[in-house]
């Protein structure tokens, strides 16, 4: 059952950046809401204003125009409860996975002998036991995101937002790693909202998929994803996934 109140909503979201010639449109009125326990993937061209509309969710980028609500609070900046993971990692390369997984508790001010096994539950839940004491430059490219989607949940945020996490790795890391992220979400069970350009990736983890136009972005396309959960590799053969992807393709154009 779906809860009844949203926890994030989006209303006539406008993001005009200043370019001296008018002004360049990334986004314009964008309306949508997503509910507790959600998985929403956004999904459009190159230059919609996909990662644009993630800023804004998170706080670091204010709408031009209309108004991001939180649990019923407009959001007027980064707040705790919103996770973050970029394109890329961005691993401090002077720390190692313990200590980049606990920087967002030390912000906070938890103490070390509460922030430590906070961080080594997450690094059991990505699957990373006994790299605790690697630095970033001794780890692959899918084991560096695990450590930033780590970091991004050791705060135990509410809403967690991806920005094409997988996009710089090979396919067969991006689906393995596709997979631990559902994984994940299935035992944390946090809202998530992840921009990618994939169709499969998105129909394979989300519960609904945004499709955007190019620039301006709006919303051309909310389809909900009615695959059955849990989901496993095969579900990409069968008809029913078949017939979304072609759905999600028209949109896109």
């Amino acid at each position: 059952m779906r809860p009844s109140q949203p926890i994030v909503t989006v209303q006539d979201v406008s993001v005009v950046f200043s370019n001296g010639n008018g002004g360049l449109r990334a986004l314009e009125n964008i309306s949508f809401s997503v509910f507790p326990r959600e998985f929403v993937c956004v999904l459009g061209p190159s230059g919609s204003g996909k990662s644009t509309l993630l800023r804004t969710l998170a706080g670091l980028l204010a709408p031009t125009q209309g108004q991001v609500c939180f649990e019923g609070q407009p959001l007027d900046g980064p707040r705790r409860g919103v996770g973050f993971v970029f394109q890329k990692a961005n691993l401090m390369p002077w720390r190692t996975v313990l200590q980049n997984i606990i920087l967002p508790l030390e912000t906070l001010g938890v103490p070390r002998q509460q922030a430590v096994p906070q961080a080594r539950e997450l690094i059991q839940l990505v699957g990373l036991q006994g790299f605790e004491d690697t630095l970033p430059r001794d780890l692959s490219g899918g084991m560096a995101q695990r450590v930033a989607i780590a970091r991004a949940l050791v705060h135990d945020p509410d809403v967690l937002l991806l920005d094409e996490p997988f996009g710089s790795l090979d396919a067969l890391t991006r689906e393995r790693m596709g997979a631990e992220l559902l994984r994940i979400w299935q035992v944390r069970q946090k809202t998530v909202i992840m921009v990618t350009h994939s169709i499969h990736e998105s129909l394979f983890l989300a519960d609904r998929v945004l499709v955007l136009t190019p620039r301006p972005g709006r919303i051309r396309l909310d389809l909900p994803v009615t695959l059955p959960r849990p989901r496993r590799e095969e579900i990409i053969y069968t008809p029913e996934f078949g017939e979304l992807a072609r759905k999600l393709r028209a949109a896109i154009g």
